[in-house]
């Protein structure tokens, strides 16, 4: 296999974790070493569905999902099901962004390849420590959110880096710093250490976005600041929470008046809740 699109494709469609993992370490590797091109002639990509995901875990709508706390083993377990489900996603989306945007430059390709990797590393120490807990992936129900925001966003690579990076992916730099100082206190060390290696690769992931949002708004002549606030509105009206990791996003690709816009917005929103 010689395509990078169809190795993404073969990576996407995998159903069993393991499965898509190996998939996934192996195209990673491959297009490293020069074995997967970039092929302008190859056929369009499908539309967007469902990816491959074993029969369990069960998806659910988010209010549907019991708050656990630390506590308890099975507290744990569950927050740690919860982010490896996470990560699980964010494999998926990797491999879609390198899959279904055609024609950008090589870079575009370099960094979501490695996003994907990087994703599936994490996805791997999530579910090595859940057996560690006695349990595994799939043993607690999960939602569908972030899978959701890539169908929405098939038709439109700006817009896909818009939101999914610097939307959703990006709320982990945001909870991940209080998540590690909780289990921290509880003496949750192995967790918390593997959360701190997420949490700094994800900083260059949400990067990621931001520079290639910012290359799709330059060329479509958008300003990307006002744009952002159009899909925010468009996309994610009342996705965004605070208090925001502000030093987080700024390495991240945030400036400061989209901090203040952000932060603007975060507080409107919670009036508006009310």
């Amino acid at each position: 296999m010689s395509s990078l699109f169809n190795a993404a494709r073969y990576c996407i469609d995998a159903c069993a974790p393991q499965e898509k993992l190996d998939h996934s370490f192996a195209a990673a590797r491959a297009f490293a070493a020069g074995a997967l091109t970039v092929d302008d002639d190859a056929p369009p990509p499908l539309p967007i569905g469902m990816p491959g995901r074993p029969a369990r875990p069960v998806l659910v709508h988010p209010r549907e999902l019991p708050r656990r706390g630390f506590g308890t083993r099975e507290g744990l377990a569950a927050f740690i099901h919860a982010v490896a489900h996470i990560e699980f996603n964010a494999i998926d989306l990797a491999w879609d962004a390198v899959y279904r945007f055609r024609g950008m430059p090589p870079a575009f390709y370099r960094d979501w390849v490695a996003v994907a990797d990087d994703e599936a590393r994490h996805f791997s120490m999530l579910q090595a420590r859940l057996r560690e807990l006695g349990c595994g992936y799939g043993d607690f129900d999960a939602h569908n959110g972030l899978w959701e925001m890539a169908e929405k966003t098939a038709h439109d690579g700006l817009a896909r880096m818009a939101l999914v990076p610097r939307v959703l992916e990006a709320r982990g730099l945001d909870v991940t710093p209080g998540m590690i100082t909780k289990l921290r206190a509880l003496g949750e060390h192995a967790t918390a250490d593997i959360l701190e290696v997420i949490l700094r690769e994800e900083v260059a992931h949400v990067a990621a976005g931001s520079r290639w949002y910012r290359w799709y708004c330059e060329r479509a002549g958008v300003e990307p600041r006002g744009r952002f606030r159009e899909l925010l509105v468009q996309y994610a009206s009342g996705v965004l929470h605070g208090p925001f990791n502000l030093q987080a996003r700024l390495e991240a690709g945030f400036d400061a008046e989209e901090l203040d816009s952000l932060q603007a917005q975060s507080a409107a929103d919670r009036i508006t809740a009310r």
